[in-house]
């Protein structure tokens, strides 16, 4: 199968490892992926903001640039649903029926990372080793908007060696929001308290989740109130196998030993 990385303009700029950890795993499960260099911002910022003018050349060049693949991967449930969700009322809205027609084509080809793992490939156990104590936080557009669901819990069940703990509150928003957290800097920066709150209780050295919009904001947080919980995208983890051994800066998880 032709597949493609769509990385998301801010895993690019800020969390790169995230897309070297796609691209591992990807290969490890015998999937050719290709990250073609012309990508570009899936829009969402702007459309969310009210810049649908500008969203719409986005949509037009995330449809040139990936036109040709059989499948497009994208490790975000937010930038992931972004095709299915604004692209063709964008196209519509500007009397573009060529735009709409390719897009409806080309958006079951789209797929957010752990939905393409578990639906696409059928794989649940990736041959992941992580000895170290988790929690995950499932971000609202995995639980609201894109159809992710229990995808990405299941696949950290089936991680050797992983403590996984459960996350209080866990449907609870973080506050992020893109620009929700901006504009409404006081309610967000208590959604997130209480979230980051959550997260110490669990006393997990690591906090999980699809998307690093939200990981980031509650990272923030986390590391102001001077509580040392790493943040790791899902996919780093399950990047991750017995050759890498643990994680050095991480404890290990209760009863965990390591090779």
């Amino acid at each position: 199968m032709n597949v493609a990385l769509f990385v998301t303009c801010l895993n690019d700029a800020l969390f790169p490892r995230s897309g070297q950890a796609a691209v591992t795993l990807l290969r490890r499960l015998g999937v050719d992926v290709d990250f073609p260099s012309a990508q570009s911002c899936c829009g969402q910022m702007h459309w969310n903001t009210g810049y649908r003018s500008e969203t719409l050349r986005l949509a037009r060049r995330f449809v040139d640039v990936f036109a040709d693949y059989e499948a497009i991967v994208i490790p975000s449930a937010s930038c992931g649903g972004m095709p299915a969700e604004a692209y063709a009322t964008a196209a519509e809205a500007a009397g573009d029926m060529g735009l709409v027609r390719a897009v409806r084509e080309l958006v079951p080809r789209v797929h957010e990372l752990t939905t393409y793992l578990t639906d696409v490939l059928g794989a649940e156990d990736v041959g992941a080793y992580f000895p170290h104590r988790v929690t995950y936080h499932p971000t609202c557009h995995s639980l609201r908007a894109a159809p992710v669901g229990h995808r990405p819990y299941r696949l950290l069940c089936a991680v050797a060696g992983i403590d996984l703990a459960e996350l209080p509150a866990q449907q609870e928003c973080c506050g992020f929001g893109g620009t929700f957290s901006v504009k409404n800097a006081a309610v967000s920066g208590a959604m997130c308290a209480d979230k980051a709150r959550h997260v110490v209780e669990t006393g997990a050295s690591v906090l999980a989740a699809v998307d690093n919009s939200c990981l980031m904001n509650i990272g923030g947080r986390l590391d102001r109130d001077g509580h040392p919980v790493h943040t790791m995208h899902l996919v780093e983890i399950l990047a991750r196998t017995w050759e890498d051994g643990p994680v050095p800066e991480l404890p290990l998880a209760a009863g965990a030993v390591a090779r």
